[in-house]
Order: C-alpha cells, then structure tokens, then sequence
C-alpha cells in the first residue's frame, strides 16, 4: 500500500478515536440528543473529508502535470488553465447544500428547542407576573422601588447619589446642566424625549425673536445658564433670550409642549421612561436603552429620580 494511503488511514484512525474518547468521556456523552449527535457526525465527516481532500491533492502534486487550454489572460506571465471545476469538488458543494437544506428543516429545524427561546420565554413569563403584582403600586413604594432599580441599573454610571460621578453622566439632582443645554442649542436634538420622532433644529434654525437674527454664542451662554438654573431669574438675559426663542416650543415655563418639545424644567414620569426607552445623545456621549426593564421598573425608577430632583 502506498505509503502517503497508510498515513491517511493512521491519521483518520487516530482523530476519529480522539472523537470517540472525548464524547465518551464527556458527560453524559451523546443522551441521545440530536443535536450532539448531528455535531458528533459533522466531525466524523470532516475528518474523512479533509483527510481524502489532502491525500488528493497531494498525490496530484506528485504525479499529475497541467494540461489542457491556457486562458488568454495572464498576470505576470503566469497563465491559467480553462479547466472545468474538479468534479469531487462539485460534488461536495452540492452536498454540502442538500445537507444544509436538510439540517434547518428536519435536522435541527429553526422552529425547535433553544435555550435562547426558552429564556425569552421565561422572562415574558416572569415580567407578567411582576406587572400584575406590582401594577397598582403608587406613592413611596413606588419610589422605594425605582430606588432599587436606580441602584441596580443606574448607579455604575450616575453614582449612588446619582451625581454623575464628575461629569460621567448626567446629575439627576437637576433637571439639566448648563453643558447639555448648550450641546443640545448647538448640535439639535432627536433623542425622542416625547416618545417619537420630534428633532429639534441646531442652532442654524433658531431664530431671537426679537432680533430676527439666528441666536449668539453670547446668547446661547444665557439662556443655557437660565434653564440650568431652573429657570428663576425672570429678570435676567437668558430669560429674556428664552421668551424670544425657546418658549415657542416649550412653553414660557419650560414645562414643554404635547407632541412639540419636552419638559426641561424638570422631570417627568414620560421623560425618564423615554430616555431609558430610547437611551439618549448629548454632551456627555451616548446613554445606551435599557430595554432589560418592563414597563413598571422603568416608571418606578422615573418616580425615584423625580423624587431626587424635588431633594424628597
């Protein structure tokens, strides 16, 4: 027998025994699940496989020579041969389609068992269950509860005393930092704080009433200082920059619009359940969605913010 079969039947040999050791000693071993039992075949078969495919090519590379009608195209005077595709090779290509075929509708069909599946499942199943004890809730337990979730989800970001952890991200004590304010003037807004898609212009489509001119930078350094601190200077520059250009959409006390622009005067109860919804771009960067928390959790968790804000 040729030495370069030998070496192939000592090697398949050999791997297939690996195979069968390492699923017999496994535990449990095979338990008759198809879907050991389908991966435990697709390494037997690339073992076969790529043992013959290597045997092929390299006793080609001993005895066979090129032959056939050189292609007219060439790259670096190397040529290449209009050689039909190897006809093993179409064979393992249509095979390798018919089993793909069978795999994802008899085999291991994509409607059967998944842990995934199975865990989606549960969880719908428990966040039923969790909105149907807790659906009536209000008041301080309300709050007591967003207290938990706030430090189970929120605080890794915005601290425990929910500050920001030194501009980390946003200080929930106040509505709005003067920073934000001006990024959200100078860059606009889509960050669906009403709960769909209402873009606020950049600064290019903000117009002074009062001056028929696109708003300042000095402008801008006002009115941001304004609605960062509450909006309780009536009397200053920002004020006055605020009433020009701002309470068209958000109202003369920033308390915001329906379906126009959101509250920046303070918290609400749909504004933090849209950020944490949607998540939300601004100064600091990206804050992701956290779409892990069922509708209670996050109503809950607006109701302890709200309440850090009041200073309650």
């Amino acid at each position: 027998m040729n030495k370069l079969y030998l070496w192939g039947l000592i090697i398949t040999a050999a791997m297939l025994g690996a195979t069968y050791l390492s699923v017999g000693m496994s535990k449990g071993g095979l338990n008759g699940d198809i879907v050991n039992m389908l991966a435990v075949a697709g390494a037997v078969a690339l073992v076969i496989i790529t043992v013959f495919v290597v045997i092929k090519y390299v006793r080609q590379m001993q005895t066979d020579q090129a032959t056939g009608e050189l292609a007219e195209e060439s790259w670096d005077n190397i040529g290449e041969y209009k050689n039909s595709v190897p006809f093993g090779w179409a064979i393992m290509f249509l095979g390798t389609m018919i089993w793909g075929m069978w795999y994802f509708t008899v085999g291991y069909p994509v409607n059967a068992f998944s842990q995934i599946g199975q865990y989606n499942e549960e969880v719908a199943e428990k966040n039923a269950k969790f909105e149907k004890e807790y659906a009536n809730i209000q008041g301080d337990r309300l709050v007591e509860m967003g207290e938990s979730v706030f430090l189970a989800e929120c605080k890794v970001c915005h601290g425990i005393a929910a500050d920001g952890i030194d501009g980390k991200a946003a200080n929930l004590n106040q509505r709005i930092e003067e920073k934000s304010v001006k990024y959200v003037i100078e860059h606009g807004s889509n960050n669906k704080l009403l709960g769909t898609e209402m873009p606020m212009p950049d600064r290019n489509g903000l117009f002074n009433a009062a001056t028929g001119t696109l708003i300042t930078d000095a402008e801008i350094d006002a009115v941001a200082k304004y609605v960062a601190n509450g909006l309780k200077d009536a009397n200053s520059e920002g004020a006055k920059v605020f009433a020009n250009t701002c309470a068209s959409c958000h109202g003369p006390d920033g308390k915001g619009m329906e379906y126009v622009a959101p509250n920046i005067a303070e918290f609400t109860p749909a504004l933090v359940v849209n950020v944490l919804t949607h998540g939300k771009k601004g100064a600091i960067g990206k804050m992701p969605a956290f779409d892990r928390l069922n509708a209670k959790q996050k109503e809950a968790a607006a109701a302890y913010i709200i309440s850090l804000s009041k200073g309650e």
